[in-house]
């Protein structure tokens, strides 16, 4: 649920004003709103040292503190660290082009530019050129002399020709020297290669102040939040004001927290007005808080006046996410996983993150068993590899009478699956058509809790009644969709078509109330047609569960039988990295389905039928202690 809000002011002697913000920053409930936001904001010079404290911590994370900690100050060390590491990155880029150089010369091997320089101070040009290996010996100088022997049959040649009147073989080019010579492009990557290893050892040293910097940034995070909170009130001869929101079950504790600290300040503590815009603060129940995780990755809250949909979520997104993925192996995959880091992700993210990981793939286990399927193994697949088939004619057809019979591994083990599996089919047209059926249920279920959970909230206001005109529309659209999908006529019933205009009539009676009978309808049926589309292309929407789902089963298999086709040809060894490999990137396809249809489902469809739009901001209460305590936590 959302928590109630109250809007707060504090006034006290200017000379009072640290204290008060010493006090409010222990006392951690004020979610402070700035009387002239533009003024409530800290001097660059900290957040800009705040910026390089950051860089200089990811910079020296990864590197094993070594040597002798140096003294410097925590911001010191890491301009230090900055600066060492685009030192670093520029000598690794131009030890990288040094080395791709000194391939290139390998050719002109120990050939220096000053022994070229003073052989032409002494009249002696030498001139080199790529000559045909079988054409060297036809090459006539004062001297000339094989350097090396290049590819495709060529050789690189000095020639010395004082005369001028020489002629090099057909297909022979001319290769100037290079600017530079092999040991002088080898002796700048050896110093390169010197400076490089002492910048490592000083940022291992600097590794040591990890967490003097880890301090200092801690210092200056809350540094900048007190700063803000100073600029936040308002001053006026030798009054300090500011004004902020709080729970409103917590008002009377921080009135009591004041007296007694024997505080001379006035609090003035009131309801939320109709313009007001408080901060949103959700209590999660117990089985609710694991979707935390969820919002938290998404940055989303209600605004303070609109619903909390946290119980809907927790339902339908392991479901959703179930379909998606719709496979048991994945599902227990996913669960053992979250199990086996269960306390790694409490301890670096949140509970809620690690418990809505281990939810997911218990829901998806079930939902895979369901369908059975395990890594894309189906009973089909084992009536096929263990030799249950016969001929129709030239196709081949899975012989599921004598699967069921057959006592082996192969007839046991789908007889198993086919038992458990409740919603799978021999026919795999059925198959499709039952999950067609089944996400499109799912998705007007979903869409009519979202309007009941509206009416709930809107109850005693007669546009509740509205929303129960929008359920009929909504379970009246699914059977139309019915009629046009999986019923073969033309078109659906006539009464199918007055139900919905019924439906559609209650909501535009009650969506616009008016005194004026021609009014309410003009502007409930004015804002009721882009809805009713809405609604036909929101509910077919849901075929995504089943088309992702499906696909997901094909590529598993693909790869099943990629695999299988690699082992017959040369041995399991092969065979398992492709497997991974391909089960890999279809559970890393269907994390990315779960964000991108399962979310969407819940934070675009139902949420649009519910009335949400997800335009609240956080509470954070003002907070000047080391250890930062979340709005959750202060009201529980």
């Amino acid at each position: 649920m959302i928590v109630k809000m109250s809007r707060v002011y504090i006034a006290t002697r200017l000379k009072d004003r640290d204290r008060l913000l010493d006090l409010l920053g222990k006392v951690n409930l004020i979610h402070l709103e700035p009387v002239n936001p533009k003024k409530a904001v800290a001097d660059k010079k900290i957040p800009d040292a705040l910026e390089i404290l950051s860089v200089a911590i990811n910079i020296l994370l990864p590197v094993k503190p070594s040597g002798d900690i140096p003294s410097s100050k925590p911001l010191d060390a890491a301009r230090e660290a900055v600066e060492l590491q685009k030192s670093k990155i520029d000598q690794q880029r131009r030890l990288m082009n040094l080395h791709q150089k000194i391939k290139e010369l390998e050719i002109w091997d120990n050939v220096g530019r000053s022994q070229l320089d003073n052989l032409r101070e002494n009249g002696v040009e030498v001139r080199f050129f790529i000559v045909p290996q079988l054409k060297a010996h036809a090459v006539e100088g004062d001297c000339a002399e094989v350097l090396s022997i290049l590819s495709g049959k060529r050789v690189l040649m000095a020639l010395i020709d004082r005369s001028g009147r020489f002629e090099m073989p057909e297909g022979s080019k001319p290769l100037p020297f290079p600017s530079q010579d092999r040991a002088s492009v080898l002796s700048e990557a050896k110093n390169i290669d010197t400076r490089l290893k002492q910048t490592y050892k000083r940022l291992s040293q600097l590794a040591g102040l990890l967490e003097a910097l880890r301090e200092e940034q801690d210092r200056l995070t809350r540094k900048i939040v007190y700063v803000k909170a100073q600029r936040s009130g308002m001053s006026q001869g030798e009054l300090f004001a500011l004004q902020g929101w709080l729970p409103t079950e917590k008002a009377d504790k921080l009135r009591f927290r004041l007296e007694a600290d024997n505080f001379p300040a006035a609090v003035h503590v009131e309801p939320v007005k109709p313009d007001d815009m408080p901060p949103t603060l959700i209590r999660y129940s117990s089985w609710t808080r694991p979707i935390k995780g969820l919002f938290d990755m998404l940055g989303t809250l209600p605004g303070y006046r609109e619903i909390d949909l946290s119980p809907f979520f927790i339902l339908a997104l392991p479901v959703f996410a179930a379909m998606l993925i719709g496979d048991a192996g994945y599902g227990l995959l996913i669960f053992l996983t979250g199990l086996f880091f269960y306390k790694k992700t409490v301890h670096g993210a949140d509970r809620s993150k690690a418990q809505i990981m281990l939810i997911l793939g218990a829901v998806t286990l079930v939902w895979g068993i369901l369908t059975a399927t395990y890594f894309g193994v189906t009973p089909e697949t084992l009536a096929k590899a263990g030799g249950y088939v016969k001929l129709s004619g030239t196709e081949v057809l899975v012989d599921y009478d004598d699967l069921w019979k057959g006592n082996g591994f192969y007839g046991q083990t789908a007889g198993m699956m086919y038992r458990a599996g409740l919603l799978w089919r021999e026919d795999p047209n059925v198959a499709r058509l039952l999950m067609m059926k089944v996400s499109l249920i799912i998705g007007c279920l979903h869409l009519i809790l979202a309007r009941f959970r509206k009416m709930a909230a809107l109850i005693p206001d007669q546009r509740a009644l509205a929303e129960i005109g929008w359920v009929i529309a909504i379970a009246d659209m699914l059977v139309i969709i019915w009629f046009l999908l999986f019923i073969d006529v033309d078109r659906a019933p006539t009464v199918v078509w007055w139900v919905l205009g019924a439906g559609v009539f209650m909501a535009a009676c009650f969506s616009k109330p008016d005194k004026s009978l021609t009014k309410r309808l003009f502007l409930g049926l004015s804002v009721s047609m882009l809805p009713l589309l809405s609604t036909f292309t929101d509910t077919m929407s849901y075929v995504r569960l089943f088309a992702i789902g499906l696909s997901s089963y094909y590529i598993s298999s693909a790869f099943n039988a990629m695999g299988m086709q690699v082992a017959e040809a040369t041995n399991w060894f092969v065979a398992v990295p492709i497997l991974i490999f391909g089960h890999g990137l279809n559970i890393a396809l269907a994390t990315i389905a779960i964000f991108a249809h399962g979310v969407r489902l819940n934070m675009l469809e139902f949420s649009n039928h519910a009335g949400v739009q997800w335009n609240g901001y956080a509470y954070r209460p003002f907070n000047t202690e080391k250890n930062n305590i979340s709005g959750e936590d202060i009201i529980r």
